[in-house]
């Protein structure tokens, strides 16, 4: 296990460079004007200096090693330059909103992977019977549903109609508390804030402002694991060792939890694996439409200002992301299959 996560690390390095200069390459496309951002520390610095003056500065007529060593060295030192959507640094405005991000991601994640995965499996175990019928049908409505349409009403009925869930992260109260000098806040997570600082009124606003954008997430990607692992599952019961455990008298409790759902697992470690890669990437579709500040509204902003810089730092956020996500579904693959480490 050890020599296959070595040699998965090994590759990240190289993999890592070809995001950049790909990166890079695209950024490239635009004018010495236009990736002036990407260098810039603070806007002082845009608005009084003369523009040619700091094309000819940062040498954005050069050729393109010299502008991509010089790029990467301030990369690899976190300068990732000015953001005028965010109006602070790329660094300091995806740190501001990553906690929000991962917040929204780790309450999505536990109802999903559990949700779907045992329903999925007992689907299967249930082939063709009522409640098969019902979570297929539960299944297909679900993962039909475009995520802006859904969204939209679910806001619309919660909040709109009932008045149970607002849009945003915080009330405006609960936002002042956190920012006050009483208030410490060791993590940025709201929830696990509010509790180390036993303030259990911060604790409920944060989980009533998350009811809504988890369960709109939750829904949708519920009904795409369920269908997976249903599949997978079902195929899985039909291979000769199960029938041989089944002819041997093994109970089928034990038959479906700890010969069929392990091996029916790989396509599902695939498909969670593509999730927490969408989840903490930021949903744009979902945080705009609840107006949560996460990474994924911080990115539509961006994209639509045509902030350069912002946009180059949150796409080597997004490799990186996917890499590291790889990596983590490879070494799941070797744990739930042995025979995959000796690949």
């Amino acid at each position: 296990m050890i020599n296959y996560i070595i040699r998965r690390l090994l590759i990240l390095p190289v993999i890592l460079f070809g995001v950049s200069v790909l990166v890079f390459a695209m950024l490239m496309l635009v004018g010495p004007y236009q990736r002036l951002s990407t260098y810039i520390k603070s806007p002082a610095e845009l608005k009084t200096a003369n523009l040619d003056s700091l094309v000819e500065k940062y040498g954005l007529n050069d050729p393109f090693h010299q502008q991509y060593g010089r790029w990467i060295s301030g990369v690899l030192k976190g300068d990732f330059g000015w953001s005028e959507t965010a109006g602070a640094t790329v660094t300091e405005a995806v740190l501001q909103r990553f906690p929000a991000t991962l917040e929204l991601a780790l309450l999505a994640l536990i109802p999903v992977i559990m949700g779907g995965i045992n329903l999925g499996v007992f689907s299967a175990v249930h082939h063709n019977d009522p409640w098969d019928h019902v979570t297929r049908v539960f299944s297909i409505v679900g993962w039909s549903i475009p995520t802006f349409v859904f969204g939209l009403v679910v806001l619309m009925i919660f909040y709109g109609v009932l008045g149970w869930f607002p849009p945003g992260r915080l009330s405006v109260w609960a936002s002042d508390i956190i920012r006050s000098s009483e208030f410490v806040q060791y993590t940025h997570l709201n929830i696990i804030d509010g509790l180390l600082n036993a303030n259990l009124k911060v604790v409920g606003d944060a989980i009533r402002h998350l009811v809504a954008p988890v369960f709109s997430i939750s829904i949708l990607w519920w009904a795409y694991i369920l269908r997976i692992t249903r599949s997978s599952m079902l195929e899985t019961l039909r291979k000769d060792y199960i029938r041989t455990a089944r002819s041997k008298g093994v109970k089928e409790r034990v038959v479906v939890k700890k010969h069929a759902r392990k091996n029916a697992l790989i396509p599902v470690v695939t498909v969670a694996g593509h999730m927490v890669l969408g989840l903490l990437g930021g949903l744009v579709i979902t945080e705009t439409i609840f107006g949560y500040q996460g990474l994924g509204q911080f990115f539509a902003s961006a994209a639509s200002q045509l902030d350069y810089a912002a946009v180059l730092g949150l796409a080597l956020y997004f490799g990186f992301l996917l890499i590291l996500i790889n990596l983590c579904v490879d070494v799941s693959y070797a744990i739930i299959d042995p025979r995959i480490r000796l690949e």
